[in-house]
């Protein structure tokens, strides 16, 4: 069975046939229009930022000492793991992984086990910054211990042995 080509726009070309081919580029179709349409979403995520912090400065400019931070509005929190659930994700990496791996590595890893986009830049840097805290935890519990490269950078491994 063929996999649908590209036109030269970045969609997919619809075909008419008796068999899934119809179907596969229907969902081809749909799976392209979801990327543009997030990439579309983080470009105006980058103009809000943009305009937000430009409208800081302007403040700061006009002489406005306030705190911006305390008079917005409370965001909602995003539960990105249920409770345990990064812990043992990252006890599952480390008990699998044949060498000591850096957070990121981790975050990485877990991310695409997930099912979840790991190229997501933000979402990955969340997910380093929640998995060493958590790191740090199981250091001090004995479960997994840390060893920095010759560069600096943390690496952690199973505290236990390996089967």
């Amino acid at each position: 069975m063929a996999i649908a080509p590209l036109t030269p726009s970045g969609t997919v070309k619809r075909s008419r046939t008796d068999t899934g081919e119809h179907a596969i580029n229907g969902l081809l179709t749909k799976r392209s229009d979801l990327f543009n349409e997030a990439e579309r979403i983080r470009d105006r995520l980058a103009e809000i930022k943009n305009d937000t912090e430009a409208l800081d400065r302007t403040l700061a400019i006009l002489g406005y000492e306030g705190d911006l931070d305390a008079i917005m509005p409370r965001q909602r929190r995003h539960v990105v793991f249920g409770k345990g659930e990064l812990t043992n994700a990252i006890i599952d990496t480390l008990r699998d992984a044949e060498r000591p791996l850096g957070s990121r590595e981790i975050a990485a890893a877990i991310i695409s086990i997930r099912g979840d986009d790991p190229r997501d830049r933000r979402f990955l840097t969340d997910v380093t910054r929640r998995a060493s805290k958590a790191l740090r935890i199981l250091r001090q519990s004995g479960d997994v211990k840390g060893v920095k490269d010759k560069r600096g950078n943390m690496l952690w491994d199973w505290a236990y042995p390996h089967n």
